[in-house]
Order: structure tokens, then sequence, then C-alpha cells
């Protein structure tokens, strides 16, 4: 058999670790371990205010799976993660971390990414040295650690002088750099992931703001006119369902050559920003102008004080349908090589989302763009 095979040369979960639960990623990624690994065992962190929700959305699985899964209370923006020194004791067991927590908002205070982005991966680290049997601590981190950096940007590469946009970004750019120090003393796998975008099977979103907000203004709207872009849109739009980061995460985080390596989770052949809108006006039975606005004007005026609250853009995210970053990811294609798992493209799996869409939105008529249609913990969700 070839050693790139799914089940050859690859560690097995024994006993797991996971910040960011129950977020989009963290409880999808949670399902596919105990999937993938009859036997593994999980212990989720997760904060105090979103018990309720874990302990719903552990109640969802088969009570074979619930059995294998234990909820931590806990925080990783405090020291030790908040954690009593009996409750550290009962993790030397672990054998390995998936540290997903992080705060996403693009608008959210420098103090606040800094808190819950760098201190929290600082404590995590800080806990991975204790850990007698750990075998693997996968990083999540994010491909726009590149910052306003333009072009070709490869897996490799982290500070190349770039400057950035918000106060996420310059967090998980801090954070990543204290991952990559530390991988001298701990073995680290880090994972970028691109825009995540709902689910390619099941088209489930958990919240309709990001990229989707101008989608759903295109799609939604009551008028026939065609609704401009902002920006020309030749930018690539990076988008990547989260069932194919959770099944790409588990395939690299248990590879043995993964050790030390760092993976871009993207679309190696995404499209633009103009077509991927232009894609949902059509499969809307809507138009999109064939004149864009001018970015940097849409993006000043979205500053006015509430006008953003009123359409749901954030002045941000504009941005990222303009920024012609190309991501790639010559090493996540090598490895994932002979797995079965690869990025599907937006146009086989554009319908689905947009038919979670219509189901969601049908329920609010007057959609205010940003609001939970889940219930899902804010700090880990389908930003950049």
């Amino acid at each position: 058999m070839k050693a790139n095979s799914y089940n050859i040369a690859r560690e097995r979960l024994q006993e797991v670790l996971l910040t960011g639960y129950p977020g989009f990623i963290g409880k999808r990624l949670t399902r596919e371990i105990l999937r993938r690994s009859p036997k593994a065992k999980l212990i989720c962190l997760v904060e105090e205010n979103y018990l309720k929700s874990a302990n719903a959305t552990l109640e969802s699985l088969a009570p074979t799976q619930q059995s294998r899964v234990r909820l931590l209370a806990g925080d990783v923006s405090k020291l030790h993660l908040g954690l009593s020194g009996r409750e550290l004791n009962k993790l030397d067991q672990v054998t390995h971390v998936f540290h997903l927590a992080a705060t996403h908002s693009l608008d959210a205070p420098q103090a606040v990414t800094q808190k819950t982005n760098v201190d929290g991966v600082r404590h995590i680290l800080h806990l991975a040295k204790s850990l007698p049997k750990l075998k693997r601590l996968v990083h999540f981190s994010s491909c726009y650690v590149s910052g306003d950096r333009r072009g070709v940007i490869t897996e490799d590469e982290l500070d190349e002088g770039q400057h950035f946009r918000n106060a996420y970004e310059a967090s998980k750019f801090d954070a990543e750099k204290l991952v990559q120090r530390a991988k001298n003393s701990l073995p680290i796998t880090i994972i970028r992931p691109s825009i995540v975008v709902g689910d390619s099977k099941t088209g489930v979103i958990d919240k309709f703001d990001g990229v989707y907000t101008l989608g759903i203004a295109i799609a939604a709207s009551p008028v026939t006119i065609p609704i401009p872009l902002p920006g020309e849109g030749i930018a690539p739009l990076n988008l990547v369902p989260v069932d194919f980061v959770t099944r790409a995460t588990i395939a690299l985080a248990t590879d043995k050559r993964s050790l030390g390596q760092t993976y871009h989770l993207v679309d190696p052949n995404p499209l633009s920003s103009r077509k991927v809108y232009k894609l949902i006006a059509q499969k809307a039975g809507r138009k999109l102008a064939e004149r864009s606005l001018n970015y940097k004007w849409v993006r000043r005026l979205l500053r006015v004080p509430g006008l953003q609250n009123v359409t749901g853009m954030h002045a941000q995210a504009i941005d990222y349908l303009n920024h012609l970053a190309i991501y790639n990811c010559t090493n996540t294609l090598a490895h994932l090589e002979g797995t079965g798992i690869m990025c599907p493209n937006f146009e086989t799996y554009v319908d689905k989302l947009m038919k979670y869409a219509s189901r969601s939105l049908s329920r609010h008529p007057f959609f205010k763009a940003g609001s939970d249609i889940v219930d899902e913990a804010p700090t880990e969700s389908a930003a950049p």
C-alpha cells in the first residue's frame, strides 16, 4: 500500500484537548475526530458562558460518542487556562491539542484580540510543555497573517515586513510568531485557513456576516436593478467549506510528515470576487452590475457612524474583496495526495449555501446582517 494512503504513516488520536468548542469549526472537528478515531477521547475546553450551548451540542451526538467527550470549563485568555491544579493534572494523558479558540471580529479592539489571540496562545504553549504524552499541537492560524502583502504568498513565509488592516490580523501574526518559535521544543503543526464558509454538502452556515452580507444583499434585493460591486472584483476571493477544513486538518495533524510544517487550507483555484457574486446573482435570478463602485469610497462611506449597522457591511471586509493575494498551497496538496481530500470549487456547492440561507432567512423577514442564525460560540467563527 502507498505511504500516502489515508490510514498509513499516521499517528493515532488517543486523547485530544480541543479549544474553541462549540464553535463552528470546533464542533465539526470534534464530530470528525469521533468518526475517524473510534477509540479517541476528547476534552473540549469551553468558556463558562457557552457551557449551555456546548451541552446542547454534545447531546446531539450518538450516546456512544457522547461518552467519549468531556466538557471542561476554562478560558484560554487566563493563566493555566483558568483551570485548577487538579484539572490540569487530569490532562496528563493528552496526546493531541487542537487550538482553535480565538476572537475573529474585524473590529475587535486590540486589547481584546491581544488577550484571547496572543495571550491565549502563550498559555496553550505553556500547557503543552507540561503534557508528558503530547504528540502534536495543532495551531489554527490564518492566511491573513500575511496582512497587506500582495502577490504569491507561500506556506513557509511569515514575517515579510507586512502591515495589518486590523487588530485581528496583527494578533494572529503575533500569535503565530510565538508558535513558530516554539517549534524547537514542541511537536507543532500550523493550519492557516482562508475564509471558511458553510458545509459543501449540507450548506449549513454559522453566521450571516462577512462575505455573506453582500451575497445576501444581491440575492434578496427586492429591486431588479443590478447591484454594483464595491471594487473591480478581479482579486481572488479564497473560500473554503468547513467540511474540507475539518477533514484536511485531521489528515494533516496525524501525518507524521507534518511535524513542524505550515499548511494553507485554501482553494487552489479560487474564483475572483466578481465571479463569486456574479454566480450568486445568477442563481438568485438577479444581475450584478458590470460597472463597479470605487471600493475605497465605499469603505470610507461605511465608516459613517451608524451606516455599518444599517447595511450590515463591515468597512474592513471590503478589503478582502479587492486584495490581490494568492495563497500557494504546494505543501498542503502534496501531503493530502492520496487521501481523497480536496477543496471543492465554490461553483459546486453555492446552491447548497444559498438554499440553507434562504430557509434560514425566511424566518427573518427583516433580516439584520450579522445576526446569529444558530447558537454558536462567537470566539471561533467563519471570519478570515
